[in-house]
């Protein structure tokens, strides 16, 4: 049975709401980002082209660039035409049928908001109509021959993971100084506590680069966000609103040899962070021998992790010359060797099965290849998640097997609570409906977004003075636990 909330979701017409602003603000410039990026590679691709006659020189042979130049350009002229319609609040239109899952659900829940007239892009309710449009956004690449597995944010991922270069060598530093103590760390469970801690925030604040909100920044910019240093967490601790961090070890120390799941979010730094967390869990603590992650099956909220994605991760940290030319001071030999090996670790424990993605990692962007429904069907859906059961038993019945499924990112944590307009005093419990102990959950979110649960009144009240922008700046967090209901 489908769950349904006692309270409506945020209004998306109320002008001071972040979905409006989001509308107004973010989407047209993502938009834009993508048309200009396929300009550039269209350009790529002309100069590319250069015409070939036969040996009488009296015949052009058509290049297959110019049928991908010419279907560049029919992409270019689709979102071009979505971004002035957004604009003028049109009416979104269906998905086609292009192959793809999702296509009925989409377009049946367009065809319920057009009963309400909110079928249109500033009174869609948010959630909706954000996943509607990624879902779009992928019709129309799918639609084609030669750009039927281009993911329009990669080059904007790979760039910032270029960048992060100054974070991800301290975190590779710090992680060969575990070693000395991995096996003190085995038996010294005070210590083994304050790294886990340690990890736990790394990858907290590790979501707060998100290409979706931070549309420019400078590398000054992005090495204050990723500064997962002692110093900076001891700073920011102020910033955690609801701290479940003591909940989440009692959790794990209960696990023997168990799995833990990631449903992630960004790609890049963030997911960089992941995988160090996942590190940490499997090869210094005696409570986790397997991890799977759990990618999005098609580009998603600009930054979002794809299969291709997680794969590209590991094999760049591979390559000593991906950050140490764009890290500033450059790296010294100590640290390229410190990372390159965490990255051989990190590519062994995928090769040996102690980390693997849901899906095979050869699966290609949609989907693709994959002769099953993949198991990341569910999470390109804007289904709240607290009615995975109805939707995706499957998926539902994989995680249920989980030690401990840790949600990653601002868009799981409106999924978790439905993006409704819950009092921020709700219990974080009954904001997750059906789904509340049907596993141990982690979410690790840092606010981007107006829903937030599980607050004190008292800490809620402190924050709304200190900072009236709380729910949407990216500076405050909420470390939210749940176990599993015991049976």
């Amino acid at each position: 049975m489908v769950f349904q909330p006692p309270f409506p979701p945020y209004d998306p017409t109320d002008k001071s709401g972040f979905s409006y602003e989001t509308v107004v603000k973010r989407w047209p410039v993502i938009l834009a980002g993508i048309v200009d990026q396929l300009h550039r590679e269209n350009h790529e691709l002309h100069i590319r082209t250069i015409p070939v006659y036969d040996s009488a020189r009296t015949q052009h042979n058509f290049d297959p660039s110019e049928a991908k130049i010419a279907e560049g350009k029919t992409i270019i002229e689709k979102v071009s035409k979505l971004k002035y319609e957004m604009a003028r609040d049109h009416v979104m239109e269906p998905i086609p049928d292009d192959g793809e899952p999702h296509v009925d659900f989409y377009n049946t829940e367009l065809e319920e908001l057009s009963k309400s007239s909110r079928n249109t892009w500033f009174k869609a309710p948010w959630l909706y109509a954000e996943c509607y449009l990624y879902r779009l956004l992928h019709s129309y690449f799918v639609q084609t021959t030669h750009w039927k597995y281009y993911d329009p944010f990669h080059a904007q991922k790979l760039d910032v993971f270029t960048k992060s270069g100054t974070s991800i060598y301290g975190i590779a530093t710090v992680m060969h100084e575990l070693e000395s103590e991995k096996s003190e760390l085995k038996t010294d469970l005070t210590k083994l506590k304050v790294f886990f801690q340690e990890m736990i925030q790394m990858c907290l604040w590790g979501n707060a680069t998100d290409l979706s909100l931070l549309t420019h920044m400078s590398l000054v910019d992005i090495e204050q966000l990723q500064s997962v240093g002692k110093d900076m967490q001891a700073a920011r601790k102020e910033y955690i609103m609801r701290d479940d961090q003591e909940k989440a070890w009692e959790h794990l120390v209960t696990i023997k040899a168990g799995r833990v799941d990631f449903v992630l979010d960004n790609a890049g730094f963030e997911l960089f962070t992941d995988l160090v967390f996942a590190d940490f869990l499997v090869t210094y603590t005696p409570y986790v021998s397997k991890v799977v992650f759990h990618p999005k099956l098609i580009p998603w909220f600009v930054s979002d992790v794809t299969p291709p994605d997680f794969d590209e991760t590991i094999e760049s940290l591979l390559d000593a010359l991906f950050l140490s030319t764009t890290t500033s001071p450059p790296p010294s030999t100590e640290q390229q060797q410190h990372l390159q090996k965490l990255a051989e670790r990190l590519r062994r424990y995928v090769s040996e099965g102690v980390f693997s993605l849901s899906v095979p990692s050869e699966t290609l962007l949609g989907g693709g290849g994959s002769s099953t429904k993949p198991l990341a069907d569910f999470w390109t859906t804007p289904v709240p998640y607290w009615n995975m059961d109805t939707y995706d038993r499957e998926l539902w019945e994989f995680l249920k097997e989980s030690d401990l499924v840790i949600f990653k990112g601002d868009l799981n944590y409106r999924k978790l609570t439905g993006d409704i307009k819950w009092p921020s005093w709700t219990p974080f419990d009954e904001a997750l409906g059906p789904l509340a102990g049907s596993f141990p959950i982690l979410s690790l979110r840092t606010n981007k977004a107006d829903v937030a649960v599980g607050l004190d009144k008292e800490v809620l009240n402190k924050t709304e003075e200190k900072d009236a922008k709380w729910r949407v700046n990216g500076k405050f967090a909420l470390i939210s636990f749940l176990d599993k209901k015991q049976d």
